[in-house]
């Protein structure tokens, strides 16, 4: 099933934390637009009472963790929960699994929880690999942007789930996972030709993400500077990041990742409400992305 995971889908922190009512009427929606996924990040929370109002506000469409944060769940928890919602909905739940960032992590845990994250994420498939029943590597990728992650993610998930990346890095975590593996790129846009509108917007999503080491590694490794990640980022990095303009020059760059490699993107609309349901923006890009 997920191997096979294509077009394009919608990477949305309100379809799991905005209303639940409204987030099942708009799910419903995304898949009669022909989206074929729809991805929920993990910050807090509960993770399975949304996941499981998507699926079953859904009939055939993708419900994808981006990511399930491994430092909140237990693997066992994990395993028991896939396989649950999945006896419910039918093989639709694709598991994304991420390490996070060490900042966030040891604020809401204890001061040094972050440790070695790559054992961190083998030691977590091994335990889902054992536990009963055990969620499967065909029902799991990771978002790997390092090259060691991402030959973990080759040798023991379907895939990976790159997130806040160029075209570039695309092409990157294709080479690094091989030809058979799936690449899920996540690609943030905003549905504004206003250039200074548009930039503000992408600025206030980036804010968070220009602080954490694991990002700026991944830009760095593509070119950019301490300069380019300063100071609210340049023009050329929120540019390279996050897509603004018309349908046209949005269909444009979700192209470009599919040409590096991408099997499927996932777009993430910005508005200036980032707690708002981004309907409209949906509805407008559907024609020129699916």
């Amino acid at each position: 099933m997920t191997t096979r995971l294509a077009g394009t889908g919608i990477w949305s922190s309100t379809l799991r934390y905005g209303d639940a009512g409204e987030a099942a009427e708009r799910a419903a929606e995304l898949e009669e637009l022909g989206y074929t996924a729809l991805w929920v990040p993990d910050i807090g929370g509960d993770l399975w009472g949304p996941l499981a109002n998507l699926l079953g506000a859904t009939k055939t469409i993708t419900v994808a963790t981006g990511i399930l944060n491994v430092w909140m769940h237990t693997p066992e928890e994990t395993a028991a929960e896939h396989a649950r919602l999945t006896a419910e909905h039918g093989p639709r739940f694709l598991c994304g699994l991420g390490i996070s960032h060490r900042p966030f992590i040891d604020r809401v845990k204890e001061p040094g929880t972050y440790q070695r994250p790559v054992e961190k994420m083998a030691a977590y498939l091994d335990a889902l690999d054992a536990a009963d029943p055990p969620l499967a590597e065909q029902d799991r990728v990771l978002a790997a942007l390092g090259p060691k992650m991402l030959e973990l993610a080759r040798r023991r998930t379907a895939g990976t789930h790159p997130y806040l990346v160029t075209p570039e890095l695309t092409k990157a975590a294709r080479a690094g996972i091989g030809p058979e593996r799936l690449v899920a790129s996540e690609q943030a846009v905003v549905l504004e030709t206003d250039r200074s509108r548009a930039r503000d917007i992408a600025r206030q999503h980036l804010r968070t993400y220009l602080g954490l080491p694991n990002y700026a590694n991944n830009w760095k490794r593509q070119g950019f500077t301490e300069d380019d990640i300063a100071d609210g980022g340049s023009d050329r990095l929120v540019d390279a990041l996050v897509v603004w303009g018309d349908e046209e020059r949005i269909a444009a760059r979700v192209k470009e990742h599919r040409d590096a490699g991408a099997d499927h993107v996932c777009i993430q609309v910005l508005t200036e409400d980032p707690q708002a349901f981004p309907a409209e923006e949906w509805r407008r890009l559907a024609p020129a992305l699916v």
